[in-house]
């Protein structure tokens, strides 16, 4: 990914996507959507538009809805039992983290995870209006997660973990807090093949969701060696240029030209592995063996 991964460039991404979503914050506010990287006059970017199904949107405020930045619908696929313990990495306006609320019930707790004041001010709100009393909005930075080793039973993020600038972090520390057998379940956007530089060099496609996609066996590599096995990527949407024709030339890209590099290398994953389950203690000289 070259130079913007570390150093002052890192910390100019991470500016521009907290003025993004908050500004997308604001927008729902003052009775607009987000739509991830949306501006005003231009169309919503397909990336992130009918993920949630009427049941699911009938659970949660109105504004958790319009807030959604995701590219997926991880409450739908992760497994969610009661009583467990559920942390969003980059929770934004709160929808995944309300309906993981429901899902764990009175005994279990959601925690929601953002940098951005707007969106937590916004989730707090949301939360108040659904009437949930086990959520917890957190702030702070996906890269270091302000909670104790070993203290969730499963991660989910919705097209957050890709705008990180330093992944394998954010997953060393995804493991660390989660549980001996906890579960990491996420969507986010994933490329297959390769992509030019010129188009993952650019912060703020970075920001419209896809120019910080990582590679699929990339992903899986770095799952691994932060310690993860049991890694599946599943795809759940596949992104054609033609689909997104009037949101990107809204943003001032040439559509033509920009087909051929991106045409079917993006999509939606939803992205499964688990913590090893902690070791026996050797209890005798055949275990040792």
């Amino acid at each position: 990914m070259g130079s913007i991964d570390t150093g002052v460039e890192a910390n100019s991404l991470k500016s521009v996507v907290k003025e993004k979503y908050g500004q997308a914050a604001l927008r729902v506010k003052s009775g607009g959507s987000s739509c991830c990287g949306a501006t005003a006059g231009t169309g919503c970017d397909p990336i992130t538009t009918n993920l949630y199904d009427a049941w699911q949107a009938g659970q949660i405020p109105e504004e958790a809805l319009l807030a959604s930045l995701g590219c997926g619908n991880p409450t739908a696929l992760a497994k969610l039992n009661p009583g467990e313990t559920v942390l969003d990495l980059g929770s934004g306006g709160g929808i995944d983290v309300l309906l993981s609320a429901r899902r764990v019930g009175a005994t279990g707790k959601a925690y929601g995870l953002d940098m951005t004041d707007e969106m937590l001010a916004l989730a707090n709100e949301n939360k108040r209006k659904a009437g949930v009393a086990n959520v917890e909005f957190l702030k702070g930075d996906i890269e270091n997660i302000p909670l104790p080793d070993n203290s969730v039973d499963v991660i989910i993020s919705n097209c957050v973990i890709n705008l990180s600038a330093d992944k394998d972090r954010v997953l060393r520390e995804a493991f660390r807090v989660l549980r001996p057998g906890g579960r990491f379940a996420v969507s986010d956007v994933v490329t297959s093949g390769e992509i030019l530089p010129e188009i993952r060099q650019s912060v703020l496609a970075w920001v419209g969701c896809i120019a910080g996609a990582l590679e699929e066996n990339d992903y899986r590599n770095k799952l691994t060696a932060a310690g993860f096995d049991t890694i599946e990527v599943e795809s759940t949407r596949i992104y054609r240029t033609e689909d997104a024709r009037e949101f990107l030339s809204g943003q001032g890209i040439d559509v033509d030209a920009l087909a051929p590099q991106v045409d079917g290398k993006f999509f939606s994953a939803f992205i499964r592995a688990h913590k090893p389950e902690a070791k026996q203690a050797c209890c005798g000289p055949t275990c040792c063996s």
